[in-house]
């Protein structure tokens, strides 16, 4: 019996707990497939899809409040279960569950108390993995041993390293240690040694000990690095089975930084009117073979990793900047989406095909822009060849956005902010990024592509890897509806909302000063994008299926697809079980995309309190990004930096929090502070460790206020596919993840990135 389809009849059938011999009976279980099937039961137990309970019997959790999920620990002691269940509520765990939990650690854990909201309390009363085998952070040593203190500030124990086990480590230097007793409720944890990385404010260690702290593989298995020395490029001539697309002018377009080219595009005139767009993607499945070293060390990786000024690939660089890049001039092996496009923006037919291009140029986002933006004569005259081309890129994805936009799609196109480092690699400034004409258009093809796609494969009855964003938790969106009621605008029921509806409020408010007030409180209210088996559409897009195509050399799921889809032409089954370990990819690749995005946005954390701690005392413009119970954070112009006003520093008033309207109001004076709001805040303090920079209030909305220490406080208790890759190519010091922080500086030379795909 598969595993799909016995966790489908595990469901059914324990409506009430049973004892394994009654399971199998019920189930028709028989003869020798007995040990197969009793394995299987006691691996879902382990895994936590069904509960062993005390008399040797099995139930569902769910019917016994029981909630199955990732521990989210927070740095003041306290944490969230984060459900497997995406449509379950988080479980808040107070402080004395982390005495044996570390942040991580997948938990059983029992649903205690359910607030008015929903909101739900809980214990742990089960681990069912550990998640940190090893720990990167400082080691400080004392008389007869050592502690070595996490730089993972949501994991509250140290560890101690009994005498003989800190390899010889100096005080304060930066190690990673695998820990040998995990801690419990009468013991600590202790570990030992296995790395000494050196001076933790070194540029390269900073990075060594995000990849230790975030999970992330930084090294290649020799095995892999051979596989992908073996690999060798297209040699010329004809490639049969391939449609040849060389002599045509496709040309990539990428951030001046870039090394790693993946997508290629290119746009004709259809006779009557339309146009016929061509979207050519890197083949890296015709190098990376399922089974091979280099898939499963990408699949272990499941994304590249980009950080100011260095990248960890999926792929080795002989692939990913090499044989797979879309180089110019030279032939490479594609997967190709043709697509014909009405004047109205629909496609009206689309071929999907293996084939060979040779890119005619290799562009930036900066000169197209100089070119349609612009209209700059030496730009124009230096690319006089494809100028008419662009121009029809330009006019088709204008197309391609208004009808999007009449279709739903929401775009918060909220600004992100670039690390600007010198040679040394430390920050010198952090600029707010600019999007222009050029990195609009690329988004509109590639996610037409990866719309037309997922349709292909979907018509073709293919399981396929979806990337899905499902509707907003009616209860999120009932605090949306109320918040903007406040605006006078009348509402529905949540269950009735649609994306069409919320892309309509956004328009409402377009050039209003409570416009990023709004974009704010309604990206609360959505979930997060993630991978799946099951096609269940993407909200925010407005999309009935959607998966990622275009970018294999820096994601996983694109290789899936890309495989999927040759097996699709060539009428191919899949391999034994790949579609029951499909379900297993999709969580492993949103764990892995999770786990990019928390090290790269940390790394830019880091290097932005590096920068500020520079500033202190000095005074700068912003605006209210954040209100909270205990303050609120404001995000500056310049720098592109935020940091928090916290209320005890505010000294004329109680503040009185009001979760649903995002304000703190002054009990007594009726001072208002809101999402949107413009101050003018003094840098008091900057903890590079703790990666947070605190303001003191100066000025809100023209009013001066005073500020003070020590005062009390009260509450009421309550992109498109172009994504993470510009931000670091080559030896060149590179941007930094949304939302942003800071940047240091010794004038010795600097280098910007541009960014280039945004992840929808």
């Amino acid at each position: 019996m598969k595993e799909s389809q016995l966790k489908k009849s595990l469901a059914e059938l324990l409506a009430t707990p049973l004892p394994m011999r009654e399971i199998l009976v019920k189930l028709k279980i028989k003869g020798e497939e007995k040990v197969e099937v009793k394995s299987r039961i006691r691996d879902l137990a382990q895994q936590g899809h069904i509960i062993r309970l005390r008399g040797a019997r099995y139930g569902l959790p769910e019917k016994m409040d029981l909630v199955i999920g990732v521990v989210q620990g927070h740095r003041d002691g306290y944490g969230f279960v984060i459900p497997d269940d995406p449509d379950q509520e988080d479980l808040f765990l107070k402080a004395y569950n982390f005495h044996e939990v570390m942040h991580g650690d997948r938990v059983v854990a029992r649903v205690e108390r359910q607030k008015a909201g929903g909101k739900r309390e809980g214990r742990v009363v089960k681990i069912l993995e550990r998640a940190n085998e090893t720990m990167s952070g400082v080691l400080e040593t004392f008389h007869g041993g050592a502690y070595v203190v996490p730089f993972e500030r949501r994991i509250a124990q140290d560890i101690f390293i009994p005498p003989g086990k800190a390899m010889e480590a100096a005080d304060g230097q930066a190690v990673v240690a695998r820990i040998t007793i995990h801690p419990s409720k009468t013991r600590q944890a202790m570990g030992e040694v296995i790395e000494v990385l050196g001076d933790p404010e070194d540029p390269q260690v900073e990075i060594q000990l995000a990849c230790s702290r975030f999970h992330i593989r930084n090294q290649f298995p020799l095995s892999a690095l051979e596989e992908a020395k073996k690999a060798t490029p297209p040699a010329g001539g004809t490639y049969d089975g391939r449609i040849d697309f060389r002599g045509r002018q496709i040309v990539t377009i990428d951030g001046e930084t870039a090394k790693d080219f993946d997508d290629a595009v290119e746009v004709q005139d259809l006779p009557g009117g339309g146009w016929e767009l061509g979207v050519h993607i890197a083949d890296v499945s015709h190098y990376v073979t399922e089974g091979s070293s280099l898939d499963k060390e990408a699949a272990l990786r499941g994304t590249s990793v980009y950080f100011p000024g260095t990248v960890i690939p999926m792929l080795p660089f002989e692939l990913s900047n090499e044989i797979c890049s879309l180089n110019p001039r030279t032939d490479r092996f594609t997967l190709s989406c043709v697509m014909q496009i009405s004047p109205a923006g629909e496609v009206t037919n689309s071929q999907i095909s293996e084939s060979v291009i040779s890119t005619v140029e290799r562009m930036t986002y900066t000169d197209v822009a100089a070119i349609l933006e612009e209209e700059e004569p030496s730009a124009k005259e230096r690319y006089a060849d494809l100028v008419p081309m662009f121009r029809r890129m330009g006019a088709l994805a204008e197309v391609l956005r208004e009808r999007r936009h009449a279709d739903g799609a929401l775009d918060f196109d909220l600004p992100e902010s670039e690390v600007i480092l010198d040679i040394t690699g430390r920050p010198e400034n952090i600029i707010r990024a600019q999007r222009n004409v050029a990195h609009k258009l690329i988004e509109e093809f590639m996610l037409l592509a990866n719309k037309t796609v997922a349709a292909h494969l979907h018509d073709h009855g293919a399981r396929l890897l979806s990337r899905v964003h499902e509707r907003p938790d009616p209860m999120k969106i009932d605090v949306f509806l109320n918040f903007i009621s406040a605006f006078g605008i009348r509402t529905t029921e949540p269950e009735k909302i649609n994306s069409k509806w919320l892309a309509n409020i956004l328009t409402r408010f377009s050039g209003r000063p409570e416009q990023k007030l709004v974009t704010h409180v309604m990206l609360r209210s959505m979930k997060q994008a993630r991978y799946s088996a099951e096609a269940r559409g993407h909200f925010a897009l407005a999309f009935a299926h959607y998966a990622h195509f275009t970018s294999p050399i820096r994601r996983y799921p694109d290789l899936i697809i890309h495989r999927t889809i040759k097996r699709v032409a060539r009428k191919e089954a899949a391999s034994p079980g790949w579609e029951e370990g499909l379900d297993k990819i999709a969580e492993h690749c949103s764990t892995t995309e999770r786990a990019a995005e928390e090290a790269e946005r940390d790394i830019v954390k880091l290097k932005q309190t590096q920068y500020m701690a520079n500033r202190v005392g000095e005074e700068f413009e912003g605006m209210i990004s954040g209100v909270t119970n205990f303050g609120f954070f404001v995000e500056l112009d310049d720098p592109a930096v935020e940091g928090l006003v916290r209320i005890s520093t505010i000294g004329d008033d109680y503040y009185i929090y009001d979760e649903t309207g995002h304000t703190l109001t002054g009990d007594r004076n009726g001072k208002v502070f809101r999402l949107g709001d413009p101050v003018r805040v003094l840098v008091s303090e900057v903890s590079v460790q703790r990666r947070q920079i605190d303001f003191e209030l100066i000025e809100a909305s023209g009013a001066a206020l005073t500020t003070g220490r020590g005062n009390k406080s009260r509450s009421d208790k309550s992109r498109g596919d172009k994504s993470r890759r510009d931000r670091s190519k080559s030896t060149k010091p590179a941007s930094g993840r949304p939302r942003p922080e800071g940047a240091k500086g010794k004038v010795k030379g600097k280098a910007s990135v541009t960014r280039k795909k945004r992840r929808k």
